[in-house]
């Protein structure tokens, strides 16, 4: 687990789900988690600190919400439309678009790949923009593959293209924060126009 940011906390766990290592970060000010997996150290990663929420991006990153909301009492937010993940008794809140959903973070809306797709927009400090599965950060900001963009993958590209491109111009923020990919802490917004913007 590392500060990238003031007061950011970020950490990598593998996801057996997908087969592949995921990030998670905790927001001190906010007191808030983001798509949290269990660190490697376990929630002994945690101590001293005091979640008091747990964020989702979409709802596929409920991942180890179970364990946190446990430990910490907590509820989990997820955009209202994607609660329907959630039918089998799991307690999820929604928020909307838009809404402050912890403290100086806010709800803002991706959508396109899927309706609940939120990029949460940290405004303590530079800023920082949290990202699900819109796109991801392997070396190089791209879009996942094809196989997973639907039944129509250019046009899918071409509306998030537009989403990325409207959060860039419309929010001021440094840094980028990927569910799947590593932080870009600065220059974070122009490289997101850069990539929004390139043919």
């Amino acid at each position: 687990m590392e500060e990238i940011l003031p007061g950011v906390l970020h950490w990598t766990a593998f996801h057996e789900g997908i087969g592949s290592t995921v990030h998670s970060c905790y927001v001190r000010p906010a007191e808030a988690l983001v798509d949290p997996m269990l660190p490697d150290a376990g929630l002994e990663a945690l101590e001293g600190e005091s979640p008091r929420r747990i964020l989702l991006t979409n709802r596929h990153h409920y991942r180890h919400s179970d364990h946190f909301r446990e430990a910490f009492d907590c509820p989990v937010l997820c955009h209202e439309a994607g609660l329907r993940e959630f039918d089998d008794g799991t307690d999820v809140e929604g928020f909307s678009f838009g809404d402050e959903v912890a403290p100086g973070i806010f709800a803002r809306e991706v959508g396109i790949i899927c309706p609940e797709e939120t990029a949460l927009h940290l405004t303590d400090g530079d800023g920082a923009m949290a990202f699900a599965d819109a796109i991801i950060n392997y070396g190089e900001i791209g879009f996942v593959p094809d196989n997973l963009l639907g039944d129509d993958p250019e046009e899918i590209r071409r509306g998030l293209k537009e989403a990325l491109k409207r959060l860039a111009e419309n929010h001021d923020f440094e840094a980028l924060l990927f569910a799947h990919g590593e932080p870009l802490t600065t220059r974070g917004r122009q490289a997101l126009r850069d990539f929004a913007t390139r043919d």
